[in-house]
């Protein structure tokens, strides 16, 4: 049974200051996606999810569809690689979250009890609830990560998109965040950015491959002959009694070639 997308991308290109970060890029988005964007620093995995947003000069075309579309706008959520909130504004985390609800209620409408209680909620939900009251500038680096996830969701989007998510912060908002997302994707699309194949393998659905140019694997399973393939030279992490990441082979490395 064929599917229609609710984000069609073809051609797609994005240049910063003469340097090409994407070229030729074509890809399609559906309402039950859970993506995991995976490739090299530099490869143009933000500058794919900025397109997406909008918040990029871009060439080509990116059509939205229209369960994504409310007036003219598409309606996404969306949490960036590095919060650019600032810590030192005076307000809490109730506010901060409820918020998210400006595009929909308006910067000058007051916010009645239906939305307060989906505000109550979705902190419940992420676990913030005895924190509601306390300013954003006391609250831990995994703290504030799920604070913005919260005001990326309490519009209730088609869609989420987050950029390298779990950057600077620790293993248990990690375990936190993949579960919670786990339970999102039943209700909306998810596209996220991550360096850590090895871990949103077992949590996303299908993988893009972004270097330059992009490819899409339809699993969360990606072998070290495909990432070859699709030209996406990442290192592949594993865990063990001592970390470490495993390496492409060399020929300068005798062990590599036994």
């Amino acid at each position: 049974m064929s599917r229609t997308p609710i984000i069609t991308i073809r051609d797609l290109g994005v240049r910063y200051d003469g340097v090409t970060a994407l070229e030729h890029v074509s890809l399609d988005i559906y309402a039950d996606d859970f993506v995991g964007i995976i490739g090299p620093n530099g490869g143009g995995k933000s500058s794919l999810v900025k397109a997406i947003m909008g918040i990029v000069p871009y060439s080509g075309n990116i059509v939205y569809g229209a369960e994504l579309l409310r007036g003219k706008k598409p309606h996404i959520g969306y949490l960036p690689q590095i919060s650019t909130f600032d810590k030192d504004f005076p307000i809490s985390v109730r506010e901060v979250v409820m918020s998210g609800l400006q595009a929909e209620r308006g910067l000058w409408r007051g916010y009645g009890r239906k939305e307060q209680h989906r505000v109550e909620n979705i902190l419940e939900r992420a676990s913030l609830a005895d924190l509601s009251n306390r300013a954003i500038g006391e609250l831990s680096g995994g703290q504030l990560q799920r604070v913005m996830l919260c005001r990326a969701i309490i519009s209730e989007p088609r869609l989420l998109v987050l950029d390298e998510p779990t950057n600077f912060v620790d293993n248990r908002f990690e375990n936190e965040l993949y579960n919670l997302l786990h339970h999102l994707s039943e209700q909306m699309a998810i596209v996220m950015v991550s360096h850590d194949i090895g871990t949103i393998s077992s949590v996303v659905h299908s993988i893009v491959c972004v270097n330059r140019h992009v490819h899409r694997h339809d699993s969360n399973i990606i072998t070290e002959e495909q990432l070859r393939n699709y030209d996406c030279p990442i290192q592949l992490v594993t865990h063990g009694d001592i970390p470490h990441t495993i390496l492409g082979a060399h020929k300068e490395c005798p062990h590599c070639h036994k």
